[in-house]
C-alpha cells in the first residue's frame, strides 16, 4: 500500500500572485536570497514588475524550446554552486510544465550528491528539496501538483521524471490571471494533458477511489470547458486551472497509460512538445481509448483546433526501432495499461503500426 502526498499549502483567485511577497517573508532561513526560473515569454513582460525581486535574487529565463534535458538541470545547479547560491530561501519557478519541472528538479539536485540523471526514476531522491513554490502561468499538465519533473536523457534516450515525495512544490500558487495570453492552440493542447493523462489513470489497473476521484472530477472540467461555447473565459479558465491541479493530484496516486509513452517516444526522437505529443499520439489511439477518442476529437472540432498528422508516417527503419525502444522503457505506465505482458501486444511492427497512424 503506497503512503501518497499532495500538495499542502495553495492559494487561488484571481490577482493571487500578489501574495508571493507575503509567502517569502514568512519562510524562515539562514539566506534571504530567492532564485526565480521563469518561463522565457515573461523576460519582458509586466509580470515581472509584480514580483518582489531583490539585488541578491538570482533570476533565469526558462528556454521552452526544448523540453528539460538532464544536462540543462545539471548545468544550473553548477551555476548556483559557482555563484555560491546552493541554498537559497527559496526555489520560485513561473511557467508552464517544462518551467515548473526545471524548479522542481533543480531544488532536488542542490540538497542530493550527483547529477539529474542518477534521480529519473521511482524514489531515488534521498533528501528534502530546496522549499519550493509553483506558479503556472497555462493549464494542464498538473506539473505544479504532481510528484515528479520530466527530463529527457539524451544519452540513454530516456525520458523519465524524479518521481519522489521530495519533488512535490511546498506552496502553490494558482491565479488564473495569468493565463489570459496563452495562445488558443497552446491553451488546447496542454488543457488536453489533463484530460487524457486522467482517462488513462482511470482505464488502467492500478487505481484506487481516492486517484479516481481526482480524475473523475478533473475530467468533469475540462468537458465543461472544451466543450463550451469559449473555452478561454474566465470562468473556463478557472475551471481548467483546477482541473489541471486535481490532474497533477491524481498523478499521485496512479499511473498514465498508453498515451505517454508513444508521446515520450515522439519527444525524445522527433522532438515534439509533450503536449502536443500527446493529442498526435490519442488520434491512433481508437483500438485502446475508443470512447475517449471520439471524445477528444469532439472537444478539439468544437474548439476549432486541427491536430497535426503524418508526423511519423514515412520513417526510415531505424527511426522506428528508436521510437519502439523509447516507449516500451516505460514499463509501469505500459503494465498499467495492458498488464506486465505488454510486450506480446506492442511487439515492434505494432508500435511502428501506431506510430505510422499518427
Amino acid at each position: 500500500m503506497n503512503n501518497s502526498k499532495n500538495i499542502l499549502n495553495y492559494m487561488f483567485g484571481k490577482g493571487a500572485i500578489e501574495n508571493l511577497v507575503e509567502i517569502l517573508n514568512k519562510k524562515e532561513s539562514e539566506n534571504n536570497y530567492v532564485i526565480y526560473y521563469i518561463d522565457e515569454y515573461f523576460q519582458n513582460n509586466k509580470l515581472i514588475t509584480k514580483l518582489p525581486i531583490q539585488n541578491d535574487d538570482e533570476i533565469f529565463y526558462v528556454g521552452t524550446k526544448d523540453e528539460p534535458k538532464t544536462q540543462y538541470i545539471n548545468k544550473y545547479r553548477d551555476i548556483l554552486i559557482e555563484k555560491n547560491k546552493k541554498t537559497p530561501n527559496a526555489i520560485v519557478a513561473i511557467g508552464g510544465g517544462i518551467t515548473l519541472d526545471t524548479g522542481k528538479a533543480v531544488a532536488n539536485l542542490l540538497t542530493n550528491d550527483g547529477d539529474a540523471e542518477d534521480y529519473q526514476g521511482w524514489d531515488l531522491v534521498k533528501n528534502p528539496g530546496i522549499y519550493k513554490i509553483g506558479i503556472p502561468t497555462i493549464s494542464g499538465t498538473g506539473a505544479e501538483a504532481s510528484r515528479t519533473c520530466v527530463m529527457t536523457n539524451e544519452k540513454s534516450g530516456l525520458k523519465l521524471g524524479m518521481n519522489s515525495d521530495y519533488t512535490i512544490y511546498d506552496q502553490l500558487i494558482l491565479d488564473p490571471n495569468l493565463t489570459k495570453t496563452v495562445p488558443k492552440e497552446q491553451y488546447f493542447y496542454t488543457g488536453m494533458d489533463t484530460y487524457l493523462h486522467c482517462i488513462e489513470s482511470l482505464n488502467g489497473e492500478f487505481r484506487n477511489a481516492i486517484g479516481d476521484a481526482f480524475s473523475q472530477q478533473a475530467i468533469t472540467l475540462c468537458r465543461e470547458v472544451f466543450l463550451s461555447d469559449d473555452m478561454m473565459s474566465d470562468e473556463n479558465r478557472e475551471k481548467l486551472m483546477v482541473a489541471s491541479y486535481l490532474g497533477g493530484c491524481a498523478l499521485a496516486n496512479s499511473f498514465v497509460g498508453i498515451i505517454h509513452p508513444f508521446s515520450a517516444g515522439l519527444s525524445v526522437v522527433l522532438d515534439t512538445h509533450h503536449c502536443i505529443g500527446n493529442c498526435i499520439t490519442m488520434n491512433a489511439m481508437e483500438e485502446f481509448y475508443p470512447k475517449e477518442f471520439e471524445e477528444f476529437n469532439l472537444m478539439a472540432d468544437k474548439q476549432g483546433i486541427k491536430i497535426p498528422k503524418g508526423i511519423a508516417a514515412n520513417l526510415d527503419e531505424e527511426k522506428y526501432k528508436a521510437l519502439y525502444n523509447s516507449t516500451v522503457i516505460h514499463e509501469k505506465p505500459l503494465s498499467n495499461a495492458l498488464s506486465i505482458n505488454f510486450k506480446d501486444i506492442l511487439t515492434f511492427e505494432k508500435v511502428k503500426e501506431i506510430f505510422q497512424r499518427m
